[in-house]
């Protein structure tokens, strides 16, 4: 998962994108980028770390130009971060700059086209770098000398033939403009923002609505699954529906988790869908557990605090903050290998004993994946006293691998992968465990206002959207994955075939 941001502006777009990609820091820790284009040609930097880590100001200055894109990466696989930081670049045809949020599912299938036929030339081992040629061999087979909107979407729309998976892309075209567009299944998001100025309109596009907020452009609205959109450097936007028919189907795990709660995506509030998750989840523990003989709720923050909270007062119990975090690690989630997210999990929480001291604690998180977190949590709530620890999770139990972008790469590595609840409740070591059931998570994050009538739920079901999952693919996607494989590509011993943004 990554964060992707693009702009054209009536003036300098520098601090803007640099702005923007602190807002979605939280879609990735690993690498930032940010490419400008303008009077002084192209400006690049980008580099290993946070977003304030990789720019000084020095850097800042040099990134001159009212067009630009940046990017926030996390790592699935790979060895060198720096190497891998988006966006990317290609000079042939007119110079494009590429930033990705996904995973092309045949990417090594298109690899070899674009090595063997095409005679394009790959420098890392990135799905996103695959993706870019893709895009420029389309261009250049127009062969025209200036390209139009309509020359942009006719590459695009063999793109769209080409490339399967989930993806959400913001390109630039050096001396055209920026080019934005979604999956056909929207997988992964992509929205539209727009400020007047005295100077003319100017656009941004971004993962997240909650970028354009904090930059003061008002939604426009979400990029339509297949579509994609031209912004050219006169601040005209042109839109073409590049797949008709698409299934639209974007992925839960964003409500759940990634997404930030102030976010809108594809016109459901982050913020209301988790509020529903803790009403379901409450209705579930009074269903199956009427005497349940809880003292209080406590959230493990930050996501599973607005599910938590309504659970609460559904529950009538009382909500406390039980857990202090240090704002300065990173999540430990989208840490790249296991021995980091559990030193992470100790140096992040610390416990108010008060809060559990001979209490029955039930502790609510947004998901369990791994199980490393909440088993390190639930040992810190009984080290501060509590009689008895319960946990609930706001989402279904993760069985499946995500293929889309999200890093649950292997079943082995997922706690509840062939296992039964009260089986996860022995190996995380807490007195009962309660999952919310799926059909009551797809109901949380449906709303009235919006047109999405179903989501992916592949980490939950086990059903692959695009249809074109196999085992093959899964055991593939494993070796090359798992944190073994990570393990093997940083210490250099192994290269690994594909990286996903």
């Amino acid at each position: 998962m990554c964060g992707i941001v693009g702009l054209v502006g009536t003036g300098a777009v520098n601090q803007r994108l640099y702005d923007a990609l602190t807002v979605l820091q939280h879609r990735g820790q690993d690498a930032a980028g940010i490419v400008t284009s303008g009077e002084a040609g192209l400006c690049v930097r980008k580099g290993s770390g946070l977003v304030r880590d990789v720019f000084q100001q020095q850097h800042m200055l040099g990134l001159r130009g009212n067009i630009g894109i940046g990017h926030v990466r996390y790592p699935t696989a790979g060895r060198d971060g720096a190497s891998e930081a988006q966006p990317f670049y290609v000079n042939s045809p007119y110079g494009i700059c590429l930033a990705h949020n996904g995973n092309l599912t045949n990417a090594a299938e298109l690899a070899e086209v674009l090595t063997g036929e095409d005679r394009r030339h790959l420098n890392t081992s990135s799905d996103s770098e695959v993706l870019l040629n893709v895009f420029a061999s389309e261009l250049q087979r127009i062969g025209i000398q200036r390209v139009a909107s309509a020359d942009v979407f006719t590459a695009l729309e063999a793109v769209y033939r080409r490339c399967r998976g989930g993806y959400a892309v913001i390109a630039m075209i050096i001396g055209h403009g920026i080019v934005g567009f979604r999956d056909p299944n929207g997988i992964r998001p992509l929205v539209l923002g727009r400020r007047d100025t005295p100077g003319g309109p100017e656009w941004m596009l971004a993962s997240e609505s909650v970028a354009l907020d904090s930059l003061s452009f008002h939604l426009v609205r979400d990029i339509a699954p297949g579509e994609a959109v031209l912004i050219d450097e006169a601040g005209r936007l042109h839109s073409h529906q590049c797949v008709t028919g698409a299934r639209h189907t974007p992925c839960i795990f964003e409500y759940v988790y990634f997404a930030r709660p102030d976010s809108k995506i594809d016109n459901i509030s982050v913020y209301r869908a988790r509020m529903r998750m803790g009403d379901r989840l409450a209705e579930k523990i009074l269903r199956e557990r009427p005497n349940h003989g809880i003292d209080v709720v406590i959230p493990i923050p930050d996501t599973s605090r607005t599910s938590a909270l309504q659970l609460a007062q559904r529950l009538n119990l009382k909500y406390r903050e039980g857990f202090i975090k240090n704002r300065y690690i990173g999540r430990t989630f989208i840490m790249p290998g296991q021995e980091q997210r559990q030193k992470s999990v100790r140096s992040k929480l610390n416990a108010i004993d008060l809060e559990f001291r001979g209490k029955n604690v039930l502790l609510v998180d947004d998901s369990i994946v791994r199980g490393t977190t909440s088993a390190q949590i639930i040992e810190l709530a009984r080290e501060a006293g509590a009689r008895k620890v319960y946990f609930a999770s706001a989402a279904p139990p993760v069985r499946y691998p995500n293929v889309y972008g999200i890093d649950m790469p292997a079943a082995r590595e997922l706690v509840a992968s062939g296992r039964r609840v009260d089986e996860v409740a022995r190996l995380i070591g807490t007195d009962w465990l309660i999952y919310q059931d799926l059909e009551d998570l797809i109901a949380a994050c449906r709303h009235e206002d919006s047109c999405v009538e179903e989501f992916d739920t592949s980490c939950f079901s086990g059903e692959y959207v695009t249809g074109d999952v196999t085992p093959q693919y899964l055991k593939r996607l494993q070796m090359e994955r798992s944190d073994e494989a990570r393990m093997l590509g940083r210490e250099g011993r192994e290269p690994l075939k594909v990286i996903h943004a």
